[in-house]
Order: structure tokens, then C-alpha cells, then sequence
């Protein structure tokens, strides 16, 4: 039977996933439940490929390392296969190492459009119909601290902002009529009423 081969692509990226249908659950000739190779192209950088396991590994990892980032945490992944490193704000050093004894680490530094594309990449494979990945394969290591954290922190704010502005507009608004009001005044206009 032939393999199947989605392309999923992004200006300078492209995610090409092989693989097979599983027809023992009368899936359609066209889709790919049985992942058998994948390949990321990045222009002007080395291809990267690897087995089945290792892609969702690195897409767990690119995952978590772009929430580090948007939420200013301090963003490192380090794993096994991958180390995801920010060089500062818009270039991140990514080291992919091989499973092989003998095969130096692959380094590369990309900006962060580049990153933007790998992650829609991923994205893409994610959301669409024709490739089925297994519940597990994506973000069966997320922190609970990067899934849970920016959520947490509005809620908290959403709870106490609210009563805490009422609070400063009142000070306020009660401060600017203490200092405007003149008690003087107000004893003449009484003396002006009575004496009609």
C-alpha cells in the first residue's frame, strides 16, 4: 500500500507528515493515523527528521518554550532530545541531539518569524482532519505552572480590581469635595436665609 504525505507549510517552514490509514477502523484511504516518518524544513537550515516518539517530544517542547515566553518567564526547555534557549528577546538557540551515540547535536539559532512558523506548523498538524494523533502524543508533559499560570493571574485581578477602584475613586472624589468646600461659605448663606 502507498504511504500517504501531508504537507502542512508556513512562509519559511514546512511539516511533512508519512504515513498510513488505519483501515481496521474503516478510516479513510487519504488519512494518516499511522505516522511511519515526518520531516521539518526550515530554509536555510539542516533538515530535521527523526521517529514517530521524537516528534511529539519536539512539539511538546516548542510548545511549552513559546509559553515561557509569553508569559516573561524565564524561557529554557531542556529534555533529552531538544534544548530550546533564548539568546535574548529575538533570537532562540535550539540543540536537537541525537538518539545515536556517535552523532553530534544539531545547533541552530532561530529568529523569532521562524519560531512563529514552526509553531503554526505544529498547528496545523493539530487541527487538521486528515492527520490523527494519539491523545497522548502532544503536551503529555506540560507544566501544570505554564497551562495554568496567565489564567490564574486575571482571575485573581478580575476578583480584586474592581472593589480596589471603587475604593481609590471614592478617596478620590471625597478628597476633591473636602478641598473645595469652604465651611465659611456655607455660614454666611445660612445668615443670608435667616435674616429674610
Amino acid at each position: 500500500m502507498m504511504q500517504n504525505k501531508i504537507l502542512f507549510h508556513q512562509s519559511l517552514v514546512s511539516l511533512e507528515i508519512e504515513g498510513l490509514p488505519d483501515l481496521s477502523n474503516n478510516e479513510n484511504k487519504d488519512q494518516i493515523s499511522i505516522i511511519s516518518q515526518w520531516k521539518l524544513t526550515i530554509i536555510d537550515k539542516p533538515l530535521i527528521e527523526g521517529k514517530v516518539e521524537h516528534l511529539g517530544l519536539i512539539m511538546d517542547a516548542f510548545y511549552i518554550y513559546s509559553n515561557l515566553l509569553i508569559n516573561n518567564e524565564n524561557p529554557l526547555y531542556e529534555s533529552k532530545l531538544i534544548d530550546i534557549k533564548a539568546d535574548n528577546l529575538n533570537l532562540h538557540n535550539i540543540v536537537l541531539k541525537s538518539s545515536k551515540p556517535d552523532v553530534k547535536p544539531l545547533i541552530l539559532k532561530i529568529g523569532n518569524p521562524l519560531l512563529s512558523d514552526i509553531i503554526n506548523c505544529f498547528d496545523q498538524l493539530n487541527e487538521s482532519s486528515k492527520v490523527r494523533l494519539k491523545k497522548s502524543f502532544v503536551f503529555n508533559n506540560f507544566p501544570k505552572k505554564v497551562k495554568f499560570g496567565l489564567d490564574s493571574k486575571f482571575k485573581f485581578l478580575n476578583f480584586f480590581l474592581p472593589p480596589l477602584m471603587s475604593i481609590f475613586c471614592l478617596i478620590l472624589f471625597s478628597s476633591a469635595f473636602i478641598y473645595f468646600y469652604d465651611p465659611v461659605d456655607d455660614k454666611e448663606k445660612n445668615e443670608l436665609i435667616n435674616t429674610k
